[in-house]
């Protein structure tokens, strides 16, 4: 008996089919025990990738285990490579993905070990420390592994339009005190120029107090007193702003349906509808397969 070319194609197809929707599920799915295992794994390759980093920025550690640490980061590279391609496999929507505020986050993961093949031997000191803080922005990565920094980040853009509101009034208030700390101490006392002024009074507002710059005539010490007390009651005033809203959605989810514990391929939030077939977030197609939202329904039953 023999099989035929279209035979053994459509074999193979369906086998990689499989094998894909497997990754898949493993990759974006939240509530099973492989997601649940390779989320554990991906952080801790992260947490150990970004120490890495940060230990190779001291001098006389560098000096010492400089060869180690590269061995270490061109590991975690591969790693991160893997997952990179993998993600890019497993989903159906490559182009949104790579896209995507998170594909660009996996590719800056990977893309400073290799431009830094790349680089003679000369390159500027500059360059060299770029590519090592560039890295350290793996620890993006982490935002995709937990549902809470994403519902803060769904707090922070819902309010993003009365902390802007807010920081207006602030920069306001900022260049009055600056004004009238400038007519009152002038520059005899340090204070040349407006601008000079608005620094102290960005340093004042702020409680921060570096001390540089100080007021020398009773009059500019009662502005300063009154400055600090002016910033210590308008530092409630965003946190007030984003705990109501962050309180809203806390109490929305815990009045709503029972949800689809599936990461988006695209902006990987998750807290999505049973039924859903696409994010309720970024309108991408979930591709959720079939067992998975079958799960989910009979655990919600």
């Amino acid at each position: 008996m023999t099989i035929d070319s279209n035979t053994t194609n459509n074999l193979a197809a369906n086998i990689s089919n499989g094998l894909r929707r497997q990754v898949e599920v493993i990759i974006f799915g939240t509530d099973t025990p492989a997601g649940r295992t390779f989320d554990i794994a991906l952080l801790v390759v992260i947490l150990a990738s970004v120490l890495t980093v940060m230990i190779d920025s001291v001098p006389h550690i560098h000096r010492a285990h400089g060869d180690l640490l590269w061995q270490l980061e061109l590991g975690f590279t591969a790693i991160f490579t893997l997952e990179y391609l993998v993600r890019i496999w497993c989903t159906q929507h490559r182009r949104a993905y790579l896209g995507s505020v998170w594909g660009i986050v996996d590719l800056l993961a990977i893309l400073p070990t290799y431009i830094a093949f790349f680089l003679p031997q000369t390159a500027p000191l500059v360059v060299v420390r770029l590519l090592r803080v560039v890295r350290v922005f793996r620890v993006l990565k982490l935002m995709t592994l937990f549902t809470e920094l994403n519902e803060i980040l769904t707090v922070l853009k819902n309010t993003a339009r009365s902390i802007f509101v807010f920081l207006i009034i602030v920069m306001i208030v900022v260049v009055v005190f600056a004004c009238i700390i400038y007519v009152i101490e002038g520059p005899e006392n340090g204070f040349d120029s407006i601008p000079m002024s608005i620094y102290w009074a960005v340093v004042t507002i702020t409680t921060v107090g570096y001390g540089d710059l100080v007021p020398q005539t009773p009059p500019g010490r009662f502005i300063a007193g009154f400055g600090m007390l002016v910033g210590y009651s308008i530092i409630a005033v965003p946190t007030a702003i984003i705990t109501r809203e962050l309180w809203e959605r806390i109490n929305e989810r815990q009045d709503s349906h029972p949800t689809l514990n599936w990461n988006c391929p695209v902006c990987a939030k998750s807290g999505h509808s049973l039924e859903a077939a696409f994010c309720q977030y970024c309108g991408s197609e979930l591709d959720v397969p079939k067992d998975v939202r079958t799960q989910a329904v009979t655990h919600a039953g």
